[in-house]
């Protein structure tokens, strides 16, 4: 029987779709849950309907609890900025609105400190402009059980095929290091 970890994190990140993300992240050493929601908008209850509708204020969130001794936070913000477009407001590729946005939803200064360093390297190595909110995170609910872990359970789902199983061997490839 494997150990229970002693110590456990979580972060919330707003990456674009979380059909996108939440695979990505599943696939990291050190997760011990990966789950998709909505925060940072209106209270709950929320629905997907009612998020995609971008009148909610929502973000499409993928929640991780993970293991710091195995997985940092740095690794894991090191991913997130590479999964996904930080410098577009408001958008991934074809998915536009406010439920879309860039955005690091902290539960503690120590991990609001670690993003902000994080974006000022990159910033600072590949002379661009991060636009990703780095928020306290609020108001957070679960999406609805047919989104999680939508990927692996939806593979030939079109939006899969196109957008989200590429951005996932694209991680595969780049951080082989991380991978279970």
């Amino acid at each position: 029987m494997q150990k229970a970890p002693t110590n456990t994190e979580t972060i919330t990140l707003g990456g674009g779709c979380f059909w996108c993300t939440e695979g990505i992240f599943a696939a990291l050493r050190g997760m011990l849950k990966v789950e998709s929601g909505y925060s940072n908008g209106m209270a709950p209850p929320i629905s997907y309907e009612a998020v995609c509708s971008g009148t909610t204020g929502c973000v499409e969130v993928t929640r991780l609890q993970f293991d710091p001794s195995i997985i940092s936070l740095t690794q894991i913000l090191q991913v997130f900025f590479d999964i996904h477009d930080p410098t577009t407001l408001n958008r991934q590729g074809a998915d536009v609105g406010t439920q879309y946005r860039s955005g690091v939803y902290y539960e503690n200064a120590a991990q609001a400190q670690t993003a902000r360093e994080v974006i000022a390297k990159i910033e600072r190595e590949q002379n661009i402009n991060i636009v990703t909110e780095v928020l306290p995170l609020e108001r957070y609910q679960a999406a609805e059980d047919y989104h999680q872990d939508y990927l692996a359970n939806n593979p030939r789902q079109p939006y899969c095929q196109m957008v989200a199983a590429p951005k996932l061997a694209k991680a595969r490839q780049t951080f082989k290091h991380l991978l279970k």
